[in-house]
């Protein structure tokens, strides 16, 4: 996927304050510190679109991009920091899940994991909110740079399980190198332009 514009546009807590682009919008959710930023960054060939923080859970708000003029992204707040207090926590699942139930545009989420650790409850129940809400999860397990090809076998094959999925539903990705950048670009734009 070429890519010749990306720009912020906006962050938001609540609808009214969405961006009215009317474009197909995908969102990218995952926990905190999964490498969300870098991974849409890496998506959009842009080092600093999105801001990366080395402190998790700096994330406060849905942050949306535009991109190529076709499509919006937006950067969901991560979730499963430990640091926030149980109330920030809860504003935020508020905000997340009114966002899920209310956006128009939204065709996709894109959920990021960490290839090297099996999804948590958040990621299982995440998982099973979209469906009820028909929107179909895209799975990226993410930091593909940190273990070998033969290594990736075993903790994507545990994950695939713990979500009831085929491995090959997985997208292997790598902001560091770019494994897997056309691959999830494939799977974005059949979601996001079904008839092509």
């Amino acid at each position: 996927m070429k890519i010749t514009a990306a720009e912020f546009l906006s962050s938001a807590e609540r609808p009214e304050h969405y961006p009215q682009e009317g474009l197909p919008e995908a969102a990218f959710a995952g926990r905190s510190n999964v490498g969300k930023s870098s991974l849409i960054n890496a998506l959009v060939q842009r080092k600093k679109l999105a801001r990366t923080s080395s402190t998790p859970g700096r994330t406060r708000a849905i942050n949306f991009f535009r991109v190529n003029d076709q499509y919006m992204f937006a950067d969901l707040p991560g979730f499963g920091y430990a640091k926030v207090s149980k109330a920030e926590r809860g504003r935020w699942r508020e905000m997340v899940e009114t966002y899920l139930r209310t956006r128009a545009e939204l065709r996709t989420v894109v959920l990021i994991m960490d290839i090297r650790r099996t999804p948590a409850a958040e990621e299982i129940d995440l998982i099973g909110f979209l469906t009820a809400q028909g929107l179909t999860p895209l799975l990226v397990a993410t930091k593909a740079d940190k273990l070998g090809k033969n290594q990736r076998l075993r903790p994507l094959k545990q994950t695939a399980e713990a979500l009831g999925i085929p491995a090959a539903n997985i997208v292997t990705f790598s902001a560091a190198s770019g494994e897997g950048r056309d691959a999830l670009w494939n799977r974005l734009k059949a979601l996001l332009d079904p008839r092509g």
